[in-house]
C-alpha cells in the first residue's frame, strides 16, 4: 500500500515510517523540506497550513496518516482546526480510502482543555472529504523526544524538591511510543467500513505523582514533591519553561490537560491488536537508553 505519512519528521513520526516500510508499504514522507530528509520513505512537499501543496503530495496514495499539531503557536486551536479542513478536503478529492490519526484520551463528558477539545475536533474535522478516519486516542507517549514525555523527564532531573499543583494528583494512562507505532501500523488494515475511534494506553493508570516518582527511581534521583493547591495554570506554565526546555505556550496547553483524567474507556482495539503493551518502567528505561544512546553514551 502506498501511504502518506503528515509529521513524517516529529517524534511520532519518524518512527513510524520505517515501521512502515519494514511492513511492506511504500511510504511517502510529506514534509516542508524534502531536500533535507533523510529517512527510509520517499520525500514530498507539503505543508498542512497550505492547502494547495496538499493533492499534489497525496496524489497515488492509497491512505495517510495525519501526526500534525501547533501546540507551540499562541493560536494553536485555529491553526490546527484550518489545517485539518484543508487536509480531510484534499484527502478526498484525491481519492484516498482512509485517513489515520493519532489524537488524545479524555472523556468527552469531561470539561476538557482547550488542547484535549482541539485533539477531538480535529477527528471531526478531517472527515471533511468523506473519507473515514481511524483515530487513535492516546495519552502521555513515553519515548525519547516525546514533548509530555520530556516535560517529565526534566522536572525530575532538575527539581529534587518539587512544588507541584492539584495536577499531580490527576490519573492518566501512558504508554510507550514502540506500542503508539505497533497501534499506527495496524489501524491501517484494520477493516472499518465507517470513522473509528479507539483508546490506546499501557497496562498501568498512574497518578502524575506516581510517574514522577517512578521516573525518579529508576534515575536514582531525590525527589520530594510539595503539593500547593493554589498554583494556577500560568504560574505553572512560566515554571515549566524556567526548568525545562519545554516553552510556555506548549507548557501552558499541557498543563491545562493535566486536570482532565486520560485513562482507557474502551480497550477495544486489545482485541484487534493483540499484544503485551510495555510496562510503565521499561518505556522510560527504553527512552533513557536511546537519549544516551544519542548523546554518545554507553
Amino acid at each position: 500500500m502506498k501511504v502518506l505519512v503528515a509529521g513524517a519528521t516529529g517524534f511520532v513520526g519518524r518512527r513510524l515510517c520505517p515501521a512502515l516500510a519494514d511492513a511492506g508499504h511504500e511510504v511517502i514522507a510529506m514534509t516542508r523540506h524534502p531536500d533535507g530528509y533523510s529517512g527510509p520513505a520517499v520525500p514530498v512537499h507539503g505543508d498542512v497550513h497550505a492547502a494547495d501543496t496538499l493533492e499534489q503530495a497525496m496524489s497515488g496514495c492509497d491512505a495517510a496518516y495525519y501526526l500534525v499539531h501547533s501546540l507551540d503557536a499562541p493560536d494553536f486551536e485555529r491553526r490546527d482546526a484550518d489545517a485539518a479542513l484543508a487536509f480531510g478536503a484534499a484527502a478526498g478529492a484525491t481519492g484516498l480510502k482512509r485517513i489515520v490519526y493519532l489524537g488524545g484520551l479524555g472523556d468527552d463528558t469531561d470539561a476538557l482543555s482547550a488542547h484535549l477539545r482541539s485533539r477531538r475536533e480535529v477527528e471531526g474535522l478531517l472527515e471533511a472529504g468523506g473519507l473515514p478516519v481511524v483515530s487513535l486516542r492516546a495519552g502521555i507517549i513515553v519515548g525519547h523526544g516525546g514533548t509530555s514525555w520530556e516535560l517529565t523527564r526534566q522536572l525530575v532531573e532538575h527539581l529534587p524538591v518539587m512544588v507541584t499543583p492539584r495536577w499531580v494528583v490527576t490519573r492518566t494512562q501512558p504508554i510507550s511510543v514502540e506500542d503508539v507505532i505497533r497501534y499506527l501500523v495496524a489501524c491501517l488494515v484494520l477493516p472499518a467500513e465507517g470513522s473509528r475511534a479507539f483508546d490506546v494506553g499501557g497496562p498501568e493508570v498512574l497518578q502524575y505523582a506516581t510517574m514522577l516518582r517512578r521516573v525518579a527511581t529508576i534515575e536514582r534521583r531525590p525527589l520530594v514533591l510539595l503539593p500547593v493547591p493554589l498554583l494556577s495554570p500560568r504560574l505553572s506554565s512560566w515554571w515549566l519553561a524556567l526548568v525545562t526546555d519545554v516553552d510556555a505556550t506548549t507548557g501552558r496547553a499541557l498543563i491545562d490537560s493535566m486536570s482532565n483524567e486520560v485513562v482507557v474507556r474502551d480497550d477495544a482495539i486489545r482485541g484487534l491488536v493483540p499484544f503485551e503493551p510495555l510496562s510503565f518502567d521499561t518505556a522510560v528505561r527504553r527512552a533513557l537508553q536511546e537519549r544516551a544512546q544519542e548523546a554518545g553514551g554507553p
